[in-house]
């Protein structure tokens, strides 16, 4: 039964990856607090487990999304290279960060960012710029900007359990880059968030006293298997429909779903 579950989410949180760039976290991340909850996990290690796990599966997620979307030429190579170095360093670290907080507040925090990427999302300004490689240049910031910027991205990310395309799509539709494209290029930024912000996990995790099976530090081993096996097939489903659908309706749909996931950790940190 716990296989099935896993398996569901997998499917979920891998449509979820391709369709809005945001790696599955935003949906792997509520589940798993769920599962085990119900599985009676201690509730201190829950949050920290779900936030390892999530970030472990995005390594497989993004892999499938980024194939898909870079055949679509969806993917901002350049932009990636100079985003990666931040990335992997600043989400490492930022598992560090998030080991140190407690489960309780790491909900509130996770709610709170979610409905402000929500906002930022919902009321944020049509695209300026035209998707031309030159225009793109020169509304991003500078190479040392985008290197500070994907630290601060890869920080967030590894608190928050995500592939980072809760940060990285606003930050690049905010310089004009169409939804398309910001979505292609967070996906393939997922792929070093997830290899650092797991590794980070695994290890800080292994100096904490976990009383759960079939884990290795903050990563539980069955769910990241039954995860990754599923939302390696769905995610490539998801980055089609990202395709089909126009920018707008796009970014609705991804401003809806982080309001509802950040509603429900609000109202379970609350409580």
């Amino acid at each position: 039964m716990e296989l099935i579950i896993f398996l569901v989410i997998g499917a979920l949180a891998g449509f979820a990856a391709g369709l809005f760039g945001v790696g599955g976290g935003t949906i792997i991340v509520p589940l798993l607090f769920i599962v085990f909850t119900q599985m009676g996990y201690p509730a201190d290690n829950i949050m920290h487990l779900a936030l390892g796990t999530s970030l472990a599966t995005i390594i497989v997620t993004s892999i499938s999304s980024l194939m898909a979307h870079n055949k679509k030429g969806a993917v901002m190579w350049p932009v990636f290279k100079n985003l990666v170095p931040g990335l992997a360093i600043g989400c490492f670290f930022g598992a560090g960060i998030a080991g140190q907080i407690s489960g309780l507040y790491l909900q509130i925090i996770v709610g709170v960012f979610l409905l402000w990427v929500a906002y930022k999302m919902f009321v944020g300004g049509k695209n300026k710029a035209n998707n031309s490689a030159s225009n793109v240049h020169t509304a991003l910031h500078s190479k040392p900007k985008q290197l500070a910027a994907g630290g601060v991205i890869g920080i967030a990310s590894a608190i928050f359990g995500i592939g980072g395309g809760s940060l990285t799509v606003p930050y690049l539709t905010r310089y004009g880059v169409v939804m398309q494209k910001a979505v292609g290029t967070s996906a393939a930024c997922g792929l070093p968030i997830a290899i650092a912000g797991a590794l980070g996990f695994m290890l800080f995790g292994m100096n904490k006293d976990i009383d759960v099976p079939n884990t290795i530090g903050f990563v539980h081993i069955y769910a990241f298997l039954g995860i990754s096996i599923m939302s390696f097939f769905t995610a490539k489903l998801g980055a089609k429909v990202a395709h089909i659908l126009s920018p707008q309706l796009l970014k609705k749909c991804f401003a809806v779903l982080l309001t509802v996931v950040g509603c429900y950790f609000l109202y379970k940190g609350l409580l």
